[in-house]
């Protein structure tokens, strides 16, 4: 099983870029999971609803119009689609599809930014907590595979300097500790297991610094799959040519 994370920066707008459905079509995944798509169903193109054979679900942000918003097509069809966390608290802003396949949950999240202010930081940590406690129920049942842009570099070697951002959002010691607590509970960070301590690897560069020519990115994009599934990892890749976002594609494939 072939699956692909892709932070599009906006669907309609990456959708309208030359070679996007060629790349679509060309990865022949079985799934593709979408963050930031910043759309309602009803404003999107029949293209982007009903692309061939692939079943198309999203989850768009209540509050705000243009705003965060997710999506997944798949090639089989789901046991169960649901959309959100389970809180009133953390299901406002169109974060999370749980798409119940047969051998794992899978867990398309666009987690949130908390560089604007402290309050969105607290946000951002407390909707990875209460991400974490949905994965291990539901882990209960099933492995889970989350995919998505985690908003955070976990190491060093994960963003390209990392001197200048200690004090910034996004490397902060207690975002981090989070990502590490994942690893601690059995939550396999599948592109450093599967191709270790590899350096210059990211998959999103800032437009703001035209970051992309110097190579000055952040990998805070990931698949990460329960332990469970170790055995079942067959490659885990990053795909910096493709230019249609700020972030670029990252894939993973299950010998299932």
């Amino acid at each position: 099983m072939k699956l692909i994370s892709f932070n599009v920066n906006g669907l309609r707008a990456a959708s309208a870029k030359p070679g996007f459905f060629e790349w679509f079509w060309d990865s022949q995944a079985d799934v593709i999971a979408l963050q930031e798509t910043k759309a309602r169903v009803e404003q999107l193109n029949d293209n982007l609803i009903n692309p061939g054979s692939y079943r198309s679900y999203f989850s768009s942000a209540k509050t705000r119009k243009g705003y965060s918003g997710v999506a997944v097509y798949l090639k089989t069809e789901p046991i169960k689609v649901t959309t959100e966390l389970p809180h009133e608290q953390w299901a406002q802003e169109g974060r999370l599809l749980h798409v119940e396949l047969t051998d794992f949950h899978f867990l398309n999240i666009y987690f949130p930014n908390g560089q604007k202010d402290d309050e969105r930081l607290n946000f951002k940590m407390g909707y990875y907590e209460a991400f974490f406690e949905y994965a291990q129920s539901l882990r209960k049942t099933k492995p889970v595979v989350v995919c998505g842009d985690f908003n955070t570099a976990h190491r060093e070697i994960d963003l390209a300097q990392p001197e200048l951002y200690r004090d910034t959002s996004g490397f902060l010691p207690q975002e981090r500790a989070f990502l590490t607590k994942m690893i601690k509970h059995g939550y396999l960070d599948t592109f450093r297991t599967l191709n270790g301590d590899v350096k210059d690897q990211y998959s999103w560069w800032s437009y703001r610094t035209a970051a992309k020519r110097g190579n000055l990115g952040w990998r805070i994009d990931y698949f990460f799959a329960s332990d469970e599934l170790k055995p079942k990892l067959s490659e885990a890749w990053i795909e910096p040519q493709i230019i249609f976002s700020d972030h670029c594609p990252i894939g993973l494939t299950l010998d299932l």
